[in-house]
């Protein structure tokens, strides 16, 4: 089944980029390598998910935190590729939460986004990983992430 019909299958829309919030672009390839910018938590209506996981954002809501990351990245690969049929391995993920002192589940966060990943791509969806955790993040969202993919 192609990423496409698996997207669909899930029921899942994809949104349209956002515009930069600095002076960067949401992506950039280079060969056959998708560089994509780090993307936060942003739901359809603009708003964010925001604040410090492990002190007012659960585990659980920093997970779907991870997974609208995730579905953003997702519209920036489709906006890159005009398919994400194109997507032949996920490489690499940075996921970024915006932790407490002492969390320590950021890998647990971070399953969110690449949980997504291999519902879509199945295992060519699995990539090799980072799970940091940091002081803060732009606009306090709770996590960010960003991802390098090989290209058919």
């Amino acid at each position: 089944m192609s990423a496409t019909d698996r997207l669909a299958q899930l029921g899942l829309t994809l949104p349209p980029p956002p515009k930069p919030l600095g002076n960067y672009v949401p992506y950039r390839i280079g060969g056959n390598l998708l560089f994509l910018s780090g993307v936060g938590p942003r739901r359809p209506d603009g708003s964010m998910i925001a604040g410090t996981v492990g002190q007012d954002v659960s585990i659980e809501q920093a997970y779907e935190a991870a997974r609208l990351c995730g579905l953003n990245l997702l519209g920036n690969m489709q906006a890159a590729l005009g398919s994400l049929d194109r997507v032949d391995t996920v490489l690499k993920v940075l996921g970024m939460v915006n932790a407490a002192p002492g969390f320590g589940d950021h890998p647990k966060v971070i399953d969110g986004c690449t949980d997504l990943f291999v519902d879509v791509f199945g295992e060519a969806g699995r990539p090799a990983r980072s799970a940091v955790g940091m002081g803060s993040l732009p606009r306090n969202i709770a996590v960010e992430v960003e991802a390098i993919v090989l290209l058919k």
